[in-house]
């Protein structure tokens, strides 16, 4: 059962995968992109590691994705697509794999319950938290700064990409309202003299 509950997630996230690079519109891309991070947190459970699905569904599919959907909304990219959606079967086909999702996710949850374990080799802890941490900023430091060092790479890129040759934002949507300049009238200045 728990290969069918594999072919699944995989199917699920290699389709959201897909749709994330070739959706046109910024916002359905991120919530394809969050659709794979869920499928890759139900991965972490088939594992067995509940640490590691617990941190892939807080860190990437929320704070992540929040921050991605932030800096979209914020320069103002999801308002530059065409309002009308000229891919239809997109609400089905997410709405669907949404709740393939949640069913497998509900299977293996409560499954667990039902069997037992497979048998771990003595001494091995899998999702100890403190392990986790200590090869993370011991063994893995490097890699891990270069992961933060490619996203804040991606954000920037994101803000350099959406500058107008103008220098102006695609945000800004409404024309800027020029007044008149009024002559200022001269003014005569005293200047004083400083006795010392």
């Amino acid at each position: 059962m728990e290969l069918i509950v594999f072919v699944i997630t995989a199917i699920v996230a290699l389709v959201g995968a897909i749709a994330m690079i070739l959706s046109k519109n910024a916002v359905h891309s991120a919530l394809f992109l969050l659709l794979n991070f869920v499928a890759i947190a139900i991965f972490y459970l088939l594992l067995q590691s509940p640490f590691l699905f617990a941190i892939q569904l807080t860190l990437y599919a929320g704070a992540i994705i929040v921050l991605f959907l932030f800096v979209v909304m914020l320069l103002g990219a999801e308002r530059s697509e065409e309002s009308q959606d000229q891919i239809a079967w997109q609400r089905p086909l997410a709405l669907v794999l949404g709740l393939i999702l949640l069913g497998e996710a509900l299977y293996i949850f409560f499954s667990q319950f039902a069997t037992n374990p497979p048998p771990v080799a003595e001494g091995v802890v899998l999702s100890d938290p403190t392990l986790i941490g200590e090869s993370l900023f011991t063994t893995y430091l490097l890699p891990f700064e270069i992961t933060a060092i490619i996203l804040l790479a991606a954000i920037v890129g994101v803000v350099v990409l959406n500058k107008r040759e103008d220098g102006s934002d695609v945000a800004d949507h409404q024309p800027v309202e020029h007044f008149e300049q009024q002559p200022v009238a001269p003014v005569e200045v005293e200047t004083a003299k400083v006795e010392g």
